[in-house]
């Protein structure tokens, strides 16, 4: 749950506070082959797009995978002008599904239960693009082969190749491909994921 627990008002176009939240890893948005620079969380509220602070993005990609509980807190910057609301993470802890039970303020949402998941990017750029379509090929084709509860399907933010989209993920992997186009996705599908049971 997003909580606000120190607001102050640095200027009139931005209102600088606390926050504090706990969800499911998503996965990383960043340049391939460095550290990511953001980590994506579902939460009861819907899915969170949280820049990491320098000192975090080294150490949390070799600890998370996707479906793991986390508890983030940091700053949070409220743009008026845009209505944007800007998550900054200074401190970032897994959480043990035994304590995550016992947590009474803990969200209900629904993951994954795998590693296999396919993150593609829903910003302007990558839809105009196409990130559209290839999301509609991928999802039927996760439908065809019964692999509903194997592989998940993620719309992230901005993975910073705008010019190459539509900009796809593979995770466990992190394999990145950029320039995506629908007559594709069986073939990597296949290449990424070719280990998991059909379920038809």
């Amino acid at each position: 749950m997003l909580m606000e627990n120190v607001g102050v008002a640095k200027h009139k176009k931005e209102k600088k506070s606390r926050f504090s939240l706990e969800g499911r890893f998503v996965g990383f948005v960043g340049d391939f082959g460095k550290p990511p620079k953001r980590i994506l969380v579902a939460t009861s509220e819907g899915e969170r797009n949280i820049k990491l602070l320098k000192k975090l993005r080294g150490s949390v990609v070799e600890v998370l995978e996707p479906g793991d509980w986390v508890q983030i807190s940091g700053k949070q910057k409220y743009k008026r002008k845009t209505g944007k609301l800007k998550l900054k993470a200074q401190q970032l802890q897994s959480i043990a599904p035994v304590q995550q039970q016992k947590s009474a303020a803990s969200p209900a949402v629904a993951a994954p239960k795998t590693k296999a998941c396919v993150l593609v990017c829903q910003k302007s750029s990558c839809r105009k693009r196409g990130s559209s379509k290839v999301r509609e090929s991928i999802v039927g084709y996760i439908r065809d082969r019964g692999w509903e509860n194997q592989v998940a399907l993620k719309g992230t933010g901005c993975m910073k190749q705008c010019k190459k989209g539509p900009c796809v993920v593979f995770m466990p992997d992190k394999s990145r491909y950029v320039k995506v186009e629908p007559k594709q996705v069986p073939t990597l599908m296949e290449k990424h994921f070719e280990n998991v049971e059909c379920r038809i």
